[in-house]
This record gives structure tokens, sequence and C-alpha cells, in this order.
């Protein structure tokens, strides 16, 4: 029988650079719903999770879910790692997907992928990020719920409740593995974060650009595209690419 896999979407409304960018429209629909439905289209997820802070500002993040009918979890706005573990428990999760809401080219098939290698291999902590491969936007982190659950227990640096998976990557008590990209995406030199592709929000010009792939995307009958497609319009539309360049 295969564990309970959960994606826990982390969500706030209120990012520094880019306030409340999570219900930003995209295509007619709140950037948090595209994320949400496209973990939910990953065939080895089983349940997606909201995780947003009890602080009054993120009350519109759990107003949205509820009014759609989607699960969420409510708790520490610095301490995420308490968040997130909280959150799994109360979901049965034997394993953790780990996106963010401001990624809305997710892809579920990037997720099958990640999933799958931490199936069938043997390292705790398994992503796409470890080497730069696919597009800033396609993050996705795997890791069992025990792994969470220490992490919880023994992290004590305030970095490390902050950011979820940072005890998992860095503390050498955990193995990890990298997924590539199945697209050869060589052509773009991604070295660093500096050369890497934005397709994640950030900034006012990550959302522009986020909205003209959509605008141009949906219009093709189909809002669900995948990573080649994007590629194929940024083929198509080289100036896409510089919308959010300099941001």
């Amino acid at each position: 029988m295969r564990e309970r896999t959960v994606a826990i979407v982390q969500a706030r409304m209120g990012s520094t650079r880019l306030p409340e960018k999570v219900l930003a429209d995209i295509g007619d629909e709140p950037m948090l719903w595209h994320v949400h439905e496209r973990a939910r289209s990953a065939s080895l997820v089983d349940d997606v999770v909201v995780a947003t802070s009890t602080e009054s500002q993120d009350d519109a993040v759990a107003e949205f879910c509820e009014d759609r009918g989607i699960t969420y979890h409510r708790g520490s706005e610095e301490d995420v790692l308490d968040r997130y573990y909280e959150a799994a428990t109360r979901n049965d999760a034997d394993v953790v997907v780990r996106i963010t809401a401001d990624c809305p080219f997710l892809s579920p098939p990037v997720i099958d992928r990640v999933v799958r290698t931490y199936e069938n291999g043997d390292a705790d902590y398994v992503t796409n990020t470890l080497e730069y491969t696919h597009p800033d936007g396609l993050d996705v982190e795997v890791f069992g719920y025990e792994a969470l659950e220490r992490a919880w227990n023994e992290a004590d640096d305030p970095a490390e409740r902050e950011h979820v998976t940072y005890y998992l990557r860095e503390s050498d008590e955990f193995s990890s593995r990298n997924v590539e990209n199945v697209l050869d995406t060589s052509m773009y030199e991604f070295t660093d974060e500096d050369t890497i592709l934005r397709w994640t929000v950030d900034y006012p010009a990550d959302l522009e650009f986020v909205r003209a792939v959509y605008d141009r995307l949906t219009e093709r009958g189909h809002w669900l595209f995948d990573q080649q497609s994007v590629f194929e319009l940024l083929e198509r539309e080289p100036a896409l690419r510089e919308v959010n360049e300099d941001r």
C-alpha cells in the first residue's frame, strides 16, 4: 500500500516585495487557486493542504479556502517548520510535498517525478532544487513525515524554524537526492540564481510575466499547461522573457 502523500502549500499575504500576491488575479482566478489545482492534479498526491498563518492579514487566505472548500491549516507566521509539522500531523501525512503559493506554473508531472524518486529511492529528502535544471517556479521538495518530525524536534536555530527544509538540507543528518529536468535546458545556462529563468512571482514584473503567459496559453483552451508549452511560447515570443529579467 502506498503511503499517504500530502502536498502542503505555504501561503501568506505579507510578502515584503509584493504584498497579497498569493491572491492576485491570474486568468480570472487567484494565484493560490492555480497552485492548489496544479498540485491536486498530480497523480501521486493524495491531498492538498494550504498552510497559512494565524495573523489577521492571512484571514483572507483562510476565507478563500473556506469559500472554495480547500483544506487549510493556520499556524505560526515565523515558525513555519512548526506550521508544516502541525499541518502534516493533522492531515495524516506519511509523505510531505512542500510547495509555495507563488509558483503558478507548478507542474503536476514534475511533482510526480520528484515524489516517484522519493518512493523508489532511499533518500530522506528529494528535490529538484539542488541543481538548477528547472526554472525557478517549478520547485518541489519531498520528505517523509518522520524526517519532518525529527527536524521539528531538533532544529533550534531561527533560520531552521523559519525555513521548513533548512535543517533537512544543511544538517548532514539526512540523505538527499536531486531530480533533474527531463527537458534539455542546457541552452539556458542554469548555473546560479542569477541565470535561472524566473517563473515564480516575487515582484510586480513577475506577475506581469505570469499573466501574459496565462493569457496566451489559456487562449488555446487549457489552463493546465506544462513547462514544454511555456518554453515553446518563449521561443515564439522571446520578448516575453524580457518582462521580468530585470525585475
